[in-house]
């Protein structure tokens, strides 16, 4: 992600954060805490100009009456604070993409928002000879074989590196880079998931969340602002102790089974994956710096998913 992509979507967790606040401030107690992560939102917020603060604002309060309605232990006016806060990044690289936590320490409950401003992708995880993506995403070490077959291709760009030269100066690079790295990644999930039938799940909740949450997307052309629900563990959508949520929010299967890995139909650099239960995911490698290095980056879409996965479409008033 570009540093004004991410600037961006800072900003936008700032102005979700706050019409929050706001609204949940007319219900009930309410605590908004102001971590390092808020501190850093509110910078980025600061550096709008005057107009973009106020469709971010727009953009944030079309959000808020769609989440009211389907989690009412947001208002309900009871003796305890609800606490509202901005996650640390960290979070994200242990599982857990919500950027804002709505909680409530006398009811030991709590749900997040993962906001995004403008761009749809689920996640940006690096490739690398030091990185055991089977390790981080499944918790399974990736294979001898693997290393072997991504070696020459890193030691490759480990060269290029030592030249000096930008990926835009190395020729053929889908067939020399991004095919055999693809390549490398099919046939080790393939592995994976031979030797450990929980890999489409882990892999769905390492690309999603460990933890179930509403994915907030800003579509700023469009003038709306999209909610997904992400109810994959079934503890969204609660009750609260005298209101039941207006508008239900059904639980969504994880995969059982891969379908399919393979190459995408006429791409050297993109991956398409698809499992039982409606998900489909496409991986495209791509360098994520100027000059050459011996690190890609992937693009992960999700492009399929269980009809019990809503999106919600909030026009901006």
């Amino acid at each position: 992600m570009s540093k004004l992509s991410n600037n961006q979507g800072r900003a936008y967790e700032f102005a979700c954060l706050n019409e929050l606040y706001k609204s949940i401030s007319e219900y009930r107690n309410v605590e908004l805490i102001k971590n390092s992560s808020y501190t850093a939102a509110k910078r980025a917020f600061a550096t709008l100009t005057e107009k973009e603060k106020q469709t971010y604002r727009i953009s944030a309060l079309a959000m808020i009456p769609s989440i009211f309605k389907r989690e009412p232990r947001i208002i309900e006016d009871d003796t305890d604070t609800l606490e509202l806060y901005i996650q640390k990044d960290e979070e994200g690289e242990k599982g857990d993409v919500r950027d804002i936590i709505i909680a409530r320490d006398g009811i030991k409950w709590e749900i997040g928002l993962s906001i995004k401003h403008n761009h749809f992708a689920v996640k940006h995880s690096r490739l690398s000879p030091s990185i055991d993506f089977g390790e981080k995403w499944f918790g399974f070490p990736c294979s001898e074989k693997y290393w072997e077959d991504i070696e020459a291709t890193y030691r490759y760009l480990e060269k290029a590196k030592q030249q000096g030269k930008t990926f835009s100066e190395i020729p053929n690079k889908e067939n020399k880079i991004y095919k055999p790295i693809i390549a490398a990644f099919i046939s080790e999930v393939k592995r994976q998931y031979q030797k450990h039938p929980s890999v489409p799940r882990k892999l769905v909740e390492y690309l999603l969340s460990k933890y179930d949450f509403y994915k907030v997307i800003s579509v700023d052309k469009k003038q709306l602002t999209e909610i997904q629900t992400y109810n994959l563990h079934g503890t969204l959508n609660k009750s609260a102790k005298h209101r039941k949520p207006t508008i239900i929010v059904p639980i969504a299967s994880l995969p059982k089974r891969i379908i399919n890995i393979d190459f995408y139909p006429n791409r050297k650099n993109t991956a398409e994956l698809s499992m039982d239960n409606g998900w489909y995911f496409t991986f495209r490698i791509h360098n994520a710096e100027t000059y050459a290095t011996p690190s890609l980056k992937f693009d992960i879409q999700i492009k399929g998913m269980p009809t019990e996965i809503l999106t919600i479409n909030c026009s901006w008033e």
